[in-house]
C-alpha cells in the first residue's frame, strides 16, 4: 500500500523551543518595534548605509545560526527517514529542518533562509558566517566580493515578494498531498495560511498543531493545543503507525 504523502507546513512556533523568538508575528518584534521594523524592509535597507549597519550589527547578534534543531523538528525528518514521503514547506529562516536531517531538497523555504547572504546587484550568494566574519573584523557595511553591490540576508524582507517558483512548488504540494500538518503557525500572514484552505479544498487531511486558535481551526480534521515539543512527535508516530497497518 503506498503511503500517503504527508505536506508539513512549520511557523516560528516549531522553532521557540530552539531559542529562537517569534520576530515576525503579529506581536513579535518587528511589529512592536517601528524602528526594528526598518532594518528588515527593502526600501529602508536599500537606501540608508546606517540601517544596513544597524542591521549587521542584529544579525551578529542573532541567535538563530546557534540554535540547534529540537525535538519537533528532529520528529519530522524521523518520519522522512523512515519511509513516509515527506515535504515540508517553512515560514521560517532559520534552517533547522535541514540540520535535524531532512533532505534540503525536500524543504521549501517560503521566506528565503537566514544561512546565506544574496547580492542585490549580481545575486552571487554565499555563507552569511563570512560575512559576519567580515563584520567583525571592523566593516560595517560589507560589499559583494564579485561585484561591490549591497549584500543582503537571503530571506524575504517586508517589502520584497515571496519566490514564485518556491510558491508554485508549495502550491503543487499543497495539492497534492493526502495530509497536511499547519505547526506553530498562527495562520494569519498569507499567502502561507491559505495553503492550510488549500489542502483541506483538494481532499487532504488538515491536522493544526498550534498553542492559539487560528483561523483555519474550523476546516481542520484535528487540532492539537499542547506544547509542540511533545505534540509534534507524538502525532507523527502515530501517523507512521497507520501508515503501516
Amino acid at each position: 500500500m503506498n503511503k500517503p504523502l504527508v505536506a508539513i507546513l512549520s511557523g516560528a512556533g516549531i522553532s521557540t523551543d530552539s531559542g529562537i523568538p517569534d520576530y515576525r508575528g503579529p506581536n513579535g518584534l518587528w511589529r512592536r518595534d517601528p524602528e526594528a521594523e526598518k532594518l528588515v524592509t527593502y526600501e529602508y535597507y536599500m537606501s540608508d548605509p546606517e540601517i544596513r549597519r544597524r542591521s549587521w550589527q542584529m544579525r551578529r547578534k542573532n541567535r538563530t545560526l546557534k540554535a540547534e534543531p529540537n525535538s519537533a523538528h528532529r520528529a519530522v525528518a524521523d518520519l522522512e527517514r523512515s519511509g513516509v514521503p515527506v515535504r515540508v514547506i517553512t515560514q521560517n529562516v532559520d534552517g533547522l529542518h535541514q540540520l535535524a536531517g531532512m533532505p534540503a531538497r525536500k524543504v521549501l523555504e517560503l521566506h528565503g533562509t537566514a544561512r546565506s547572504v544574496i547580492c542585490t546587484k549580481c545575486h552571487a550568494r554565499g555563507p552569511m558566517e563570512d560575512a559576519l566574519a567580515r563584520v567583525e573584523a571592523g566593516e560595517n557595511d560589507p560589499t559583494c566580493l564579485d561585484c561591490g553591490g549591497i549584500l543582503k540576508s537571503a530571506t524575504v524582507m517586508f517589502g520584497e515578494r515571496l519566490d514564485p517558483v518556491v510558491l508554485g512548488e508549495a502550491v503543487a504540494i499543497t495539492k497534492a498531498c493526502q495530509v497536511f500538518i499547519a505547526v506553530g503557525s498562527s495562520l494569519q500572514v498569507q499567502p502561507a495560511a491559505g495553503l492550510a484552505g488549500l489542502a483541506a479544498d483538494h481532499g487532504a487531511r488538515l491536522v493544526i498543531v498550534n498553542a492559539d486558535p487560528t483561523p483555519y481551526d474550523d476546516r481542520a480534521d484535528e487540532v492539537v493545543r499542547g506544547p509542540i515539543g511533545t505534540a509534534l512527535p507524538a502525532l507523527l508516530r502515530q501517523l507512521n503507525a497507520e501508515g503501516n497497518h
